[in-house]
């Protein structure tokens, strides 16, 4: 059993007061989680979006984990400093991504990244300590496969310490 979450979790369509929980502005900061995916670049474009509506900051935030070989791998050879540089590299790739699709809506100065190493949902759930809205994009895996792969939304809906919209894909959208 886990302690009841303080979070909220809000959809794109909602008010900014309602998402918000507040008025907005100068010195509010926005998070918004990439992992290059679509329905990331789309959660980029709301958050975007909504911090130039707010005269909010914008933190795109790119994690990546080092490669998991198994106990054994480690005791024969730990890894060289080329697998956990590809993998930073990458991250980096994702957050200037986003950056560049931001900045087609908020001035450069509103727009930051951070490049953190850890697990997806755990990084998030820390910045949203922070921050006044968390955004995340999602893949739309739900039912009981949802459940056994675990999901990055799913856990910061019910951990983060501020409201969070989950900005579903185009194709989950118009399903429902």
């Amino acid at each position: 059993m886990h302690a009841p979450s303080t979070g909220r979790t809000t959809s794109p369509e909602r008010s900014q007061s309602e998402a918000s929980g507040g008025s907005g502005g100068p010195g509010e900061r926005i998070v918004v989680g990439v992992d290059g995916s679509v329905p990331s670049q789309r959660a980029v474009t709301w958050a975007a979006d909504q911090a130039a509506r707010r005269g909010a900051n914008l933190e795109i935030v790119s994690v990546w984990e080092p490669p998991d070989f198994g106990p054994e791998a480690y005791e024969y050879a730990p890894p060289g400093p080329d697998v956990d540089e590809a993998a930073v590299d990458e991250a980096r790739r994702r957050a200037a991504g986003a950056a560049e699709l931001a900045r087609q809506v908020l001035p450069a100065e509103q727009v930051r990244t951070t490049v953190l190493c850890g697990g997806a949902a755990e990084v998030l759930v820390e910045k949203s300590k922070d921050a006044d809205l968390l955004v995340v994009g999602s893949r739309g895996r739900g039912g009981f496969r949802g459940l056994l792969l675990g999901s990055v939304s799913q856990q910061c809906a019910g951990h983060a310490s501020c409201p969070v919209v989950v900005v579903r894909s185009a194709r989950t959208a118009s399903a429902s």
